[in-house]
């Protein structure tokens, strides 16, 4: 499995390439057809189907898929194993090694293009400082380990997110609260882009009670749309959030358009 990560215009480009040599939809390698459609309950989610197998017609075993939509994630989470897995994740708190945690957690996302250029670098300042580092490390850890319900600890970590040091950008927004649960644990959490993800929910027909500052309820909203995109695409099989991400980014992204 390879470490390349390609910015979406790249992205694109290699895809759009395929499917020039081998027709839309195409990839450049042999891949196995979708299974039959399943009969879906809400017209976008048939729309939905569709539109996701004329970009990737091997579904979520397409090659052209996993090149430019899966392995850059997936990469991430190994990674983000390897170094943050949940008993190494305590050891290095209990040693205090918080700027390490914060250091490793920021550079493991900088290597993916999911959040924006100026999200990162506000995250970079927000943790120069000790104290920035402690409350960082100490709130991922509670948000992706500690104890409560779900909705709670989101709370708790964009309550973190929001009192971290600023320069100029804020730090608490959608894709900083959701990225790291989404490397680290992505089985359990989804990673929102809230335009995008906005546009797919219209599309699919699914009511998005939206807010733009980041809160459990709204979180909940889109972990559970991401749980129906599931169910629908059963068929499909989804193996885990970065799919299921990566569906919802084909249907609200302009890197995919109709």
């Amino acid at each position: 499995m390879t470490d390349t990560i390609l910015a979406p215009a790249e992205r694109l480009l290699a895809l759009r390439t395929r499917i020039a040599a081998r027709g839309k939809g195409r990839t450049a390698h042999k891949t196995a057809p979708a299974a039959p459609a399943p009969r879906l309950t809400r017209s976008g989610a048939a729309k939905a189907r569709r539109k996701f197998l004329a970009f990737f017609p091997g579904g979520f075993a397409d090659a052209a898929y996993i090149e430019t939509e899966r392995d850059y994630k997936s990469n991430a989470h190994r990674r983000w194993q390897e170094v943050l897995a949940r008993p190494l994740f305590a050891a290095r708190l209990k040693r205090g090694d918080y700027a390490g945690i914060a250091r490793d957690a920021i550079a493991i996302e900088g290597r993916t293009n999911l959040l924006f250029s100026f999200e990162k670098m506000a995250l970079r300042d927000a943790v120069k400082s000790a104290a920035g580092a402690e409350a960082f490390a100490k709130g991922l850890y509670d948000f992706l380990h500690g104890a409560g319900t779900p909705d709670a600890r989101f709370e708790r970590w964009c309550r973190v997110l929001d009192g971290l040091p600023r320069r100029q950008t804020r730090v608490l927004t959608w894709p900083v609260a959701t990225v790291f649960g989404f490397i680290a644990e992505p089985q359990t959490h989804f990673y929102v882009k809230p335009n995008v993800t906005r546009a797919a929910a219209a599309a699919y027909g699914y009511p998005l009670d939206y807010q733009s500052r980041p809160n459990a309820p709204t979180y909940a909203g889109m972990l559970a749309f991401a749980e129906t995109v599931r169910r629908d695409m059963a068929k499909l099989a989804p193996r885990d959030m970065i799919d299921l991400q990566s569906f919802i980014w084909v249907q609200g992204s302009a890197e995919y358009e109709d």
